[in-house]
């Protein structure tokens, strides 16, 4: 059975390039092709795809956002994201990289066909491994995110070691081992990080410590 595939792509050249891609291959054909995310429903309407291949930066509008509204009207529907970026948030959300091998932009178009709910992306794994060994890295025990928090707070070294019921010196050294595992030069830089990282989140009040600690 041939594959029936939309194209939603904002740069001619890549359009160019995957209609030279497939026609290469018989088992897939492009049915319609779009360059911005308004016309999209429309042309899912009217070319009926089995797979549709969405750029994740679309002039008009967001392509992850796009490829959720379209998964809401057709849950049968393939999609695959193609992303010039290699941003390690993008990558676990994207399908594939434009700079893939063209085998991977094949096989992830013919997975998609057959799997429409799963997805597969071009550098996923190195990115899952960074993100463990950041999340390892950073991982705090209690007494650090007790620090983390004062420190939120706005309370000095002095006043911190107060509050912990712990010296001055103890205190200045959970500061320098926060600072180096979040890799920062002041509480600022700090506390931005830790958002960063999700070691807190913004509340209506500023960074709010949430859960992410481990044993001492």
């Amino acid at each position: 059975m041939t594959i029936r595939l939309a194209v939603i792509e904002s740069q001619t050249l890549v359009r160019y390039g995957l209609r030279e891609l497939i026609s290469r291959h018989p088992d897939i054909e492009i049915v319609a092709e779009c360059g911005l995310a308004a016309e999209a429903p429309w042309m899912l309407a009217t070319a009926l795809p089995d797979v549709v291949t969405v750029d994740v930066s679309l002039p008009d509008g967001d392509g992850l956002r796009l490829a959720r509204e379209l998964r809401d009207r057709r849950a049968d529907l393939g999609i695959v994201i193609l992303t010039s970026r290699d941003e390690d948030d993008v990558l676990f959300r994207a399908f594939v990289a434009k700079a893939a091998p063209v085998e991977e932009v094949l096989a992830a178009i013919r997975h998609s066909a057959v799997a429409a709910s799963s997805f597969t992306a071009s550098g996923l794994a190195n990115a899952l491994t960074r993100r463990r060994e950041t999340t390892d890295r950073l991982a705090l025990s209690p007494r650090e995110m007790d620090v983390l928090r004062l420190l939120r707070d706005g309370l000095p070294i002095p006043e911190i070691a107060v509050q912990m019921f712990i010296s001055y010196s103890t205190a200045k050294t959970y500061v320098a081992r926060l600072y180096q595992k979040l890799g920062a030069a002041n509480r600022a830089q700090a506390l931005m990080a830790a958002v960063q990282y999700g070691l807190v989140s913004c509340g209506p009040e500023g960074p709010v410590p949430v859960a992410h600690t481990v044993p001492v």
